[in-house]
């Protein structure tokens, strides 16, 4: 048993065959491995077992994972590039049966037992002998042109058939489980029978190879490397019955138009690109243009919808969970709610929001899609001078890309999401077109049925898509735009509702994102109407939560340098966390001489108390104006001059006053351009007091448009304007009657708070305004 069976060191190759009678050059890394060929080296024989593995993926492999047949080695010749490899010259002696393992660690051991060489003879061997050794000469030829007639020599001096079909696997390197099968094989007969027929699969692939180079190199005349490395692609692909990859994109578009839901019309017309394209040579810039279109019509949504959450309850509640208070709008999306409930055929509202930056339209359009349970998409219109980005651009032109509401849509993947269009009011319009113009079709229920985008060039149904469009004013946006919308207007906050959403939303916000909780940092009522009203001037939230939230980063500086009680800010410690306060809102004034008088007046960030300052001018002539007034308020002051000249005597002004002297009429914060209407009636007022030297009360400020015939007409912004009245410390408000119902948008603890004068004349503004002109007027007979 001793003398036949052998214990011997294991090394597993991953991707080759060592045979008997010949050396290989082996690389050795893997830690059992190396740990194997150690202890043969530590023997005198210096012998190992050399087999192959069935995975060359298996980084540890066990007896299971090897061969049972392998050979029997000798290290010739050993280095070590690094102390984790080595390099080994093997040179293989016998082949031998893997009986079992002996151990498997550090390396594996296997007890292993001869497996003699055959030695059988005879016609059959022979002939093969000899026909391999042509296939071989041919082989060699065709591989290796260049290669030293020494080889074919050597090919030829070989005499052991075995040997030959040895050598010629190493040459060629077949397989591993080739070389495996060879190496395994019984008699000389099999392994030459094997041989031949790798030799003869070589030498086809040999041939076809030559004839893929031949056939491509003689169309290589004109044309570059590119073009030879297509057609020998082409030419393998041809042999191999497969089809170009330009087909078999073809087959795929098919197989997509086949599957696609798709109106009749819009198939129609897909069938007859796809034709197109197949009669298109693939270098062809038309080719790539087709292609891309009939992707894009195969990726719309042309069919596929949403389904619409139509739950009331759950959308009050979501809409209530994102944004306080904005009661109108959050009643007109549950309305909407409802008529789908009862009609799920209704078409979508077109809304547009307008107010002031910070009043949350852009924020509110994403609760309406959580709401509704739609996609929602938003884009920006600010500054878009070229209609094509909104329709399209032709195919004829190089580039040409679909327009921004089909590419929303293909994003989306359904044909109802909630699409909002921000800032309609800032589109720009030149040479290149007039975005507005082209947003009339898209924004009409009854055209938008067949939109059609210019590069698309076929009818999509965007009728079930929510638009909504938002707007810090409606000014600028065109009357036939306008027209086609559902305006909701969101005015700026009140001091309590900006108290109570930097409560519930702001606060708890800033807290998070600057890694704090409630209780290590505490920001009380006090500090966030000092934020309010000494570091922001705004109708919206943005600078109250840029201010709470350095307030917060502050705070959270202080627990990052080692602080672990908890801060409670206090009002006065703001000069400190923010630097001194930046504005410094008009108050109340407790005096007010003759020719002053408060006015009110609307911003894009709130309202604004304004206070009209007249002075006579003593040897002076007309009316002189300043404070950057625009034209329709200078035509209300000299409205208001002219009504106060016509009716001196009933307000017992001696004439004298408007021939003799000229009136300075000035408003003051100069720097802010200013215009509109509704400071006629403070214009009016502050004239009347000046000229009859009596002073207007100073806990009332009035807004209102005044004609030439005294009567005092109904303005805007009533909500901005009361807010400001009251932020100032005035209690009394002077309104046109017609505005009485604008009071319903007023939080109910202010008009609590507040005193409202209604009026309709000039008169009923002087009596309310001017208590000792009270007396000189009549009261006006009523018609």
């Amino acid at each position: 048993m001793s003398e036949t069976y052998k214990s011997l060191p294991v090394l597993p190759l991953k991707n080759s065959v060592l045979f008997p009678h010949l050396v290989m050059p082996l690389s050795v890394g893997r830690p059992a491995s190396v740990a194997a060929v150690e202890a043969a080296l530590s023997t005198e024989e210096k012998e190992l077992v050399i087999v192959a593995q069935r995975d060359s993926s298996v980084e540890t492999p066990t007896l299971a994972d090897l061969y049972t047949v392998g050979v029997r080695a000798v290290i010739k010749r050993m280095t070590r590039p690094t102390e984790d490899t080595m390099e080994l010259i093997a040179l293989g002696v016998e082949r031998v049966n893997l009986v079992r393992l002996e151990s498997a660690e550090p390396y594996m051991r296997v007890l292993v037992q001869p497996l003699p060489l055959p030695t059988d003879t005879g016609p059959e061997v022979e002939a093969l002998h000899h026909e391999v050794m042509e296939l071989a000469s041919k082989a060699i030829a065709m591989a290796q042109p260049q290669a030293p007639q020494e080889l074919s020599r050597l090919l030829m001096a070989t005499d052991d058939p075995l040997r030959l079909a040895y050598m010629l696997a190493s040459m060629f390197s077949l397989e591993v489980r080739k070389e495996q099968a060879l190496l395994e094989a019984e008699t000389r007969a099999d392994a030459l029978r094997l041989t031949h027929s790798y030799l003869a699969h070589e030498l086809q692939v040999l041939e076809l190879r030559n004839k893929i180079a031949s056939a491509a190199q003689t169309e290589i005349g004109k044309e570059q490397r590119e073009y030879f490395l297509r057609q020998q692609l082409r030419a393998i692909q041809q042999e191999l019955g497969e089809k170009n990859p330009e087909q078999a994109e073809i087959e795929l578009l098919r197989e997509r138009l086949e599957k696609a839901d798709l109106p009749d019309d819009v198939r129609k017309e897909a069938q007859r690109e796809l034709s197109r394209l197949e009669r298109l040579p693939s270098s062809s810039p038309e080719f790539h243009v087709t292609r891309t279109y009939l992707d894009f019509v195969l990726e719309l949504p042309w069919r596929i919808s949403t389904e619409d959450q139509l739950d009331i309850a759950r959308a009050r509640q979501i809409l209530d969970e994102d944004h306080y208070d904005l009661k109108e709008v959050k009643e007109r999306i549950l309305e909407h709610l409802a008529v789908l409930k009862l009609n799920p055929g209704a078409k979508a509202p077109i809304l547009c929001f307008v107010g002031p930056p910070g009043t949350g339209k852009t924020s509110l359009g994403q609760s309406i899609a959580r709401a509704l349970g739609r996609k929602f998409e938003r884009m920006s219109l600010g500054g878009m001078h070229d209609e094509a980005e909104l329709r399209g651009h032709r195919r004829t032109y190089i580039g040409a890309m679909p327009g921004r509401i089909i590419q929303a849509l293909r994003r989306a993947g359904a044909n109802n999401p909630v699409i909002m269009l921000d800032e309609v009011d800032k589109l720009g319009r030149d040479f290149r077109g007039d975005p507005a113009s082209a947003l009339l079709e898209v924004l009409d229920p009854e055209q938008n049925k067949t939109f059609r985008d210019n590069y698309l060039d076929l009818p999509f149904d965007i009728s079930k898509v929510f638009f909504i469009t938002t707007a810090n004013t409606l000014e600028t946006i065109p009357r036939p735009l306008l027209d086609r919308t559902e305006v909701l207007r969101l005015p700026g906050y009140s001091e309590e509702e900006k108290l109570e959403i930097a409560r519930k939303y702001l606060i708890p916000r800033q807290l998070k994102e600057t890694g704090l909780t409630a209780e290590q940092c505490v920001i009380g009522d006090d500090v966030v109407r000092r934020i309010i009203s000494g570091y922001t001037r705004e109708a919206g939230l943005r600078q109250l939560e840029r201010g709470i939230g350095r307030v917060a980063r502050k705070v959270a500086l202080r627990f990052a340098e080692g602080r672990t009680e908890p801060v409670t800010v206090h009002p006065e410690d703001l000069p400190d966390l923010l630097g001194p306060e930046r504005f410094h809102p008009e108050q109340l004034r407790k005096e007010l001489p003759p020719g002053v008088a408060p006015g009110l007046a609307w911003t894009e960030t709130g309202g604004e108390v304004l206070y009209v300052e007249a002075t006579l001018l003593p040897d002076g002539k007309g009316l002189t104006l300043t404070g950057q007034l625009g034209e329709v308020m200078q035509e209300s002051a000299k409205a208001a001059q002219s009504y106060i000249w016509a009716h001196a005597d009933e307000f017992g002004i001696d004439r004298a006053q408007f021939k003799d002297a000229g009136v300075h009429i000035h408003v003051p914060s100069g720097a802010i351009p200013k215009d509109g209407p509704s400071a006629g009636i403070t214009i009016a007022t502050s004239l009347a007091s000046l000229y009859t030297k009596t002073r207007v009360r100073s806990d009332t400020a009035m807004t209102g448009e005044i004609t030439l015939t005294g009567m005092v007409l109904p303005i805007g912004g009533v909500k901005e304007k009361v807010l400001a009245a009251r932020r100032a410390g005035i209690k009394r408000v002077i309104l046109p009657r017609p505005n009485q119902s604008d009071l319903r948008e007023l939080p109910d603890d202010v008009r609590q708070e507040m005193e409202f004068i209604y009026v309709d004349r000039i008169e009923d503004v002087l009596t309310a305004a001017i208590p000792e002109l009270a007396a000189r007027l009549q009261p006006l007979p009523q018609t």
